[in-house]
């Protein structure tokens, strides 16, 4: 009588059946502004145009104003050699100033 109890309380498994599965809605990416993606990524917002200017940040161009998808941006973060990109337009727009003995 045990076995039996035992085995009604089994959860059971799931079966696989694609007449009941829900289409998962994939989520729209959030467009970013040159002044939202400065602030996150730390810089000027001349330093994003630059970025642009340079092919090295994915954007679009709506109604004559940049926009970036924000899964795009982290994209970018994630690949070799973005932060160099970053660091070296950040230098253009602030070179070092000359040490004077």
């Amino acid at each position: 009588m045990k076995d039996k109890e035992d085995k009604e309380h089994k959860p059971r498994k799931k079966e696989a059946n694609m007449f009941m599965a829900k289409p998962q809605k994939s989520q729209p990416s959030i467009l970013m502004t040159v002044k939202d993606v400065a602030t996150y990524l730390s810089v000027t917002e001349r330093t994003v145009y630059r970025l642009v200017k340079d092919h090295h940040l994915p954007a679009y161009k709506v109604g004559g104003q940049w926009r970036f998808k924000a899964d795009m941006i982290e994209s970018w973060m994630q690949k070799d050699g973005a932060m160099d990109d970053l660091a070296q337009a950040a230098e253009h727009a602030h070179p070092a100033t000359p040490q004077y003995a």
